[in-house]
C-alpha cells in the first residue's frame, strides 16, 4: 500500500475506501480500542465521521490531548488572584474560559480585572515592555509543542517586571497512566504528530516496547489517521510493538532537537497536577532556577489551598481518560455549552466535548 507522505491527496474518498477495507481485514472482527491523545486528532476523527466508517469493533478513544483540559485548577486560581490584585495577566484565548474552583479569568475580566488575550508568549513580552511600571504575567498553559516557543522568549532575556506562570506537561506519561488503568484495555495509540514533531517518535518506541502496546504517530487529515489505524493494526497481527511513523512528511525519529535544546535550557521535568488527574510523575516543565526571577510561583507570596478541579456533577475527568463519551455527562448540551463551558472539556477546540458538541450532528 502506497505510504500517504507520497499520496497527492489526503482527503481522497478512493483511498479512504481501500484503507478501510484493510483496516476490516486486519481486525477480523476483533475487538480493538485504539487510543488518541491529541485534540486535534479528536476533531479530524470527529468532523469527518471517521468512528462510523470503521468496523463497529474498532473503537477510537480520546484520552488526555487537550493541554487546557488538563491544566489544573490551582494554577488557575493563582492566575485569578493575581488579576485581583491589578497585574496585567496575558494568556491564550482559551485560557481566559478555563474554569478555576470559583471563577476564571474571563469574569474577572468582566469585574475589571486587566486580563488579555495574546497569540503568543512574545505579545506577552511586548506588553511587558510597554507596561515597565506594572507587573506582565503570562499563563502558558501546553504540551511538548508550545514549550519551546516560551524557552526561548526566556533565553533571550526577558523584562524585569515580565513573569511566567507555567502550566507546561509532557504527553508520555500520561499514556503510562493510561496502560495502567485496570479494565482499560489499550491496544495501540495514535501519537500526536505536533508533539511528535518536536520529541521524536523515538522518544515513543522505549513505552511501546515496555507495554507490548504499538504506537503510531499520526498526521490531521482524515487519511492519516486512518492509516495509523492500519499500521496499528498490522502491528498487531504481526505480533509487534514498536514505534512508527505515518506522519513522515513533518515527523522525524529523533525529533526537532533544536527545540529540545531550548526546552532543557529553559525548563527541567518534575512532577506535576493534572486536572482531574492527580499528580502525574515527571509530567510537568517547570523554569530553572537561574531563571527565578521570572517565575511567577517564586515571585508572589500567594499560597493556593482547598482548589477544586472538577466541579460538582462534571465529568472531565472520566472524559479525559478516555472513560466515558462526553454525550453520557449528563451536563453536556445542558448547563455545560461552548458559550458558557462549566467543565474544561467544553472550553477550548481542542477539548474532547466541545468537539463532540460542535459536531454532533454530522
Amino acid at each position: 500500500m502506497t505510504h500517504l507522505s507520497v499520496l497527492p491527496r489526503l482527503q481522497d474518498p478512493r483511498h479512504a475506501r481501500a484503507l478501510i477495507r484493510e483496516i476490516e481485514r486486519l481486525s477480523s472482527g476483533r475487538s480493538l480500542r485504539i487510543v488518541h491523545v491529541c485534540g486535534t486528532h479528536e476533531d479530524t476523527i470527529s468532523r469527518h465521521g471517521l468512528r462510523s466508517l470503521l468496523p463497529p469493533k474498532v473503537q477510537l478513544v480520546a484520552g488526555p490531548g487537550c493541554p487546557v483540559c488538563v491544566c489544573a485548577a490551582q494554577d488557575v486560581d493563582l492566575a485569578v488572584e493575581l488579576a485581583r490584585q491589578g497585574h496585567i495577566i496575558t494568556t491564550f484565548g482559551d485560557m481566559v474560559r478555563v474554569p478555576s474552583s470559583h471563577s476564571s479569568l474571563a469574569r474577572e475580566r468582566a469585574a475589571g480585572a486587566d486580563v488579555r488575550v495574546v497569540y503568543g508568549v512574545n505579545d506577552a513580552v511586548e506588553i511587558a515592555r510597554r507596561h515597565p511600571g506594572r507587573k506582565v504575567i503570562f499563563v502558558g498553559a501546553g504540551f511538548e509543542t508550545t514549550a519551546p516557543t516560551m524557552a526561548l522568549e526566556v533565553l533571550r532575556g526577558l523584562p524585569d517586571n515580565f513573569s511566567l506562570l507555567t502550566s507546561l506537561k509532557v504527553i508520555p506519561p500520561a499514556m503510562e497512566i493510561l496502560v495502567d488503568i485496570e479494565g482499560f484495555n489499550v491496544d495501540g495509540f495514535i501519537t500526536p504528530g505536533h508533539v511528535s514533531a518536536i520529541i521524536g517518535t523515538n522518544a515513543f518506541q522505549s513505552f511501546a516496547q515496555r507495554h507490548h502496546v504499538p504506537c503510531v504517530a499520526a498526521g490531521f487529515e482524515p487519511l492519516d489517521v486512518l492509516e495509523a489505524v492500519r499500521m496499528l493494526l498490522l502491528q498487531i497481527e504481526e505480533g509487534r510493538a514498536e514505534s512508527e511513523n505515518e506522519y513522515r512528511r513533518v515527523v522525524r525519529p529523533e525529533g526537532n532537537l533544536a527545540a529540545q535544546r531550548v526546552m532543557h535550557e529553559a525548563f527541567y521535568i518534575r512532577d506535576a497536577p493534572w486536572r482531574g488527574l492527580g499528580v502525574i510523575p515527571d509530567s510537568g516543565l517547570f523554569l530553572r532556577d537561574r531563571f527565578s526571577s521570572h517565575d511567577t510561583r517564586k515571585l508572589f507570596d500567594i499560597e493556593v489551598t482547598d482548589s477544586v478541579d472538577i466541579l460538582p456533577g462534571c465529568r472531565c475527568h472520566e472524559v479525559v481518560l478516555g472513560m466515558t463519551d462526553p454525550t453520557e455527562c449528563p451536563l453536556f448540551g445542558k448547563r455545560c455549552v461552548p458559550e458558557d463551558p462549566y467543565g474544561p472539556c467544553m472550553v477550548g477546540h481542542e477539548g474532547t466535548c466541545r468537539i463532540r458538541y460542535e459536531n454532533q450532528a454530522l
